[in-house]
């Protein structure tokens, strides 16, 4: 993990969607950060221990991207094991999914470890950059380089692939963030533990926000190998998605975060100061979004 020291920033963005407005200063304690999300391997290692079943396993179907059609699709026996159902399968270096709010939930407890809030999410993902749309910069693609996992060219014709993958990337195959982590933005959403409100932002405490106290739809974070420029765009650090807390996808998945000692607390300069670079429901999924949620990629 990374420790994500203590510190203030300024939360959202003044001209995307309106979820993510208004731009406000949010405080936060240092915490801890799981560098990757959540790989197969690891997911694996908790079922073994515990006899875990997640949530599509036990509703026997989930939802799958099916890239011929163009769309969203109702797929049995679709789980975490098998992403896109039987015959296809997860290499252990690549995060898990098909895994629900509740799934990601319990393997955060058994770990020792919980699921970040929406604000410390956004702030790890800025690596310590003030104001900046993406996790590395204002640029997309600086000089030219692809710096994450998402879909290039035209969704959901045709993936030129030019990052390396058609779909979900192995962990860490990009480069990480000011705060070393890796794969913030693209590969996989990530859920938080913060219930979804779209007006949230307006009365969000300034100190350690921790969402509304109650709601229908969860958050989640980072976009996927889904998002791309002529469709939802949510590779910036500041897009926010929701799905309902039972929804697992083959492009969701989830990374975890630990509260750290007053020792660890040493103060970060402020992100919003000038920039500076740091070293079972009851329909299938629609669009880019998960089981029961009714748009939660893509805007």
């Amino acid at each position: 993990m990374a420790l994500i020291p203590a510190g203030t920033f300024l939360m959202g963005s003044r001209d995307k969607a309106p979820d993510e407005a208004p731009v406000h200063e949010v405080a936060l304690a240092a915490f801890w950060m799981d560098r990757h999300e959540v790989t197969v391997a690891e997911f694996a290692a908790f079922v073994a221990a515990t006899g875990y079943r997640t949530e599509a396993e036990r509703f026997g179907w989930s939802g799958v991207f099916d890239a011929a059609r163009g769309e969203w699709t109702r797929a049995d026996g679709a789980d975490w094991r098998r992403p896109e159902g039987p015959g296809t399968s997860a290499p252990p270096d690549e995060p898990v999914t098909q895994v629900s709010w509740n799934d990601a939930t319990a393997f955060a407890r058994w770990a020792g470890k919980r699921l970040p809030t929406e604000a410390e999410w956004e702030y790890a993902a800025r690596g310590g950059l003030a104001g900046r749309t993406y996790a590395w910069g204002d640029e997309l693609r600086p000089g030219g380089k692809v710096m994450a996992n998402w879909w290039q060219g035209v969704f959901p014709f045709h993936d030129t692939g030019e990052d390396g993958y058609r779909g979900r990337a192995p962990v860490g195959r990009f480069p990480p963030n000011g705060y070393g982590l890796y794969d913030v933005i693209g590969n996989v959403w990530e859920w938080c533990a913060d219930w979804y409100e779209a007006a949230y932002y307006r009365r969000s405490p300034g100190r350690a926000p921790r969402g509304p106290e109650a709601g229908r739809e969860r958050v989640m974070r980072g976009g996927s190998w889904m998002c791309s420029e002529n469709f939802c765009s949510n590779y910036r650090v500041a897009s926010r998605s929701h799905a309902t807390p039972d929804s697992g996808l083959d492009n969701v998945g989830f990374r975890c975060a630990r509260d750290a000692g007053p020792s660890a607390a040493r103060p970060s300069p402020r992100a919003g100061a000038p920039a500076r670079r740091a070293a079972r429901p009851a329909r299938p999924p629609t669009r880019d979004g998960p089981r029961g949620s009714s748009s939660p990629s893509g805007r």
